[in-house]
């Protein structure tokens, strides 16, 4: 049972809220290939480790009443439940997300149908196909089956999670902002804390975001709440810079699951900023074999191509290749992940072209970001001047974000602002990337 706090939030708060392969890389590709016919065969999409922008694989709202097979076993005794085929449904979702195996997805959608074949409308079932469609990132879809569950029921905890979820993905930022606030009156508690700390982050509200975390996990019971909660404030205290914080509340995460991939990312990216890169390869190079997926492939050629091993970096830049290239035979959105990797490490005109092409679905700070990026990187810095100040204008603090925005304005004749951001960059995040940092302040002097 998910932990419940005392009070919502307004009591909290005082202001009321390529190359040829290596046999090690073929290992890996053979593995990603697995794990992409599995996506291949949901009909849908997920996007597998793309660019943190909500918490997505959320542990605290995982059903925990009953395993698989329990659930099985009593439905085939009592295939009328139609909660139990609705609980069956959101089990499915969650395994498949924490697991990374998206070919339960369609075992998923089938149970929740099964649910409102037996219980037209029932709020269970809304629910869980809005959770299903958040992780196919469906977002238009989860927003109006989140909406529709909380017609039926307004305290849904599925619900209300899930539509902050989709308008943070959708880039509808102060209504999401309403959503955590309605969600924080009607069911307080870690999965909506966590959003709630989110959002906030998003509008530059990082001391809020901060103390709403350590709210929930000073809350926090199971294993697994405690190592989700504590790896959200790591990636909150390696946003602003703080690497040593970073790595106590991964440490923390590590403690409660020692296999949880994000608090073993976060760390190795944390062990990388503070100058421990044996270390951060050998954490990072154990992320990609379980995980072979494009943010921790970039991390972990960054790695290798800033200390001069550059076949081994082109190695992990060539996996993203094949992810794309599998995933989008799957029917899987791979957009934003294929603009973002694309841009610095791959074809360029096929960066712009995916960047365009999640813009065209979703204005999120992360989207504007990857197009503004993209037309710099393709010599069209006009274009992304006002994508680079879109992404930068709800306040959320993001060194890669600053250093895209001054390097676009340097190019655009803005000096003294390019230059300011760049500063603003380092000083925010001074090692944000093994290459990027060095690259912004090797423009940041070369303005000057």
């Amino acid at each position: 049972m998910v932990a419940q706090f005392p009070a919502p939030l307004r009591y909290l708060d005082p202001s009321h809220r390529g190359e040829a392969l290596s046999s090690n890389t073929n290992k890996v590709q053979l593995g990603l290939s697995a794990v992409l016919l599995a996506i291949g065969l949901t009909a849908g999409s997920v996007a597998l480790g793309s660019v943190r922008e909500s918490p997505e694989v959320d542990v605290a709202v995982a059903p925990r009443a009953a395993g698989v097979g329990a659930l099985q076993a009593h439905l085939r005794s009592q295939p009328r439940d139609f909660g139990g085929w609705a609980t069956l449904g959101l089990t499915y979702v969650e395994q498949a997300r924490v697991g990374g195996d998206p070919s339960l997805y369609p075992k998923a959608g089938d149970a929740l149908e099964r649910s409102l074949k037996l219980a037209p409308g029932n709020d269970q079932a809304l629910a869980g196909r809005a959770a299903l469609a958040a992780a196919r990132h469906d977002f238009t879809g989860a927003l109006a089956d989140a909406d529709r569950a909380l017609k039926r029921n307004p305290y849904s905890e599925r619900a209300l999670c899930t539509r902050i979820d989709a308008l943070v993905e959708l880039g509808r930022y102060a209504e999401a902002a309403r959503a955590a606030d309605t969600a924080d009156e009607r069911r307080p508690g870690i999965p909506v804390f966590t959003r709630y700390a989110y959002v906030r982050e998003l509008r530059g509200d990082v001391r809020t975001a901060r103390r709403v975390l350590e709210q929930a996990l000073r809350g926090a019971t199971s294993p697994g709440d405690v190592a989700y909660v504590a790896t959200q404030l790591g990636q909150l205290a390696w946003n602003q810079g703080q690497y040593d914080s970073a790595l106590r509340h991964y440490g923390r995460a590590l403690a409660a699951d020692d296999g949880y991939l994000p608090a073993l990312e976060g760390r190795a990216r944390a062990q990388a900023a503070k100058g421990e890169g044996a270390a951060a390869v050998r954490g990072l190079e154990q992320v990609v074999a379980r995980a072979p997926l494009p943010g921790p492939l970039v991390a972990l050629g960054e790695l290798y191509e800033a200390r001069g091993d550059r076949a081994r970096a082109r190695e992990q830049y060539a996996l993203v290749d094949v992810w794309t290239a599998l995933a989008r035979a799957g029917g899987v959105d791979v957009d934003l992940d294929t603009a973002l990797a694309e841009a610095d490490h791959g074809d360029r005109a096929a960066a712009l072209r995916a960047a365009r092409a999640e813009w065209a679905r979703r204005h999120t700070v992360h989207t504007a970001d990857a197009l503004a990026w993209a037309l710099h990187v393709n010599g069209r810095d006009t274009e992304a001047l006002p994508y680079t100040r879109r992404a930068t204008a709800t306040g959320y603090r993001n060194a890669a974000f600053l250093h895209h925005r001054g390097v676009i304005e340097l190019a655009t004749g803005h000096a003294r602002e390019g230059r300011a951001h760049l500063t603003a960059a380092l000083k925010l995040n001074p090692a944000f990337s093994p290459l990027a940092a060095r690259e912004a302040r090797e423009a940041l002097e070369a303005s000057r």
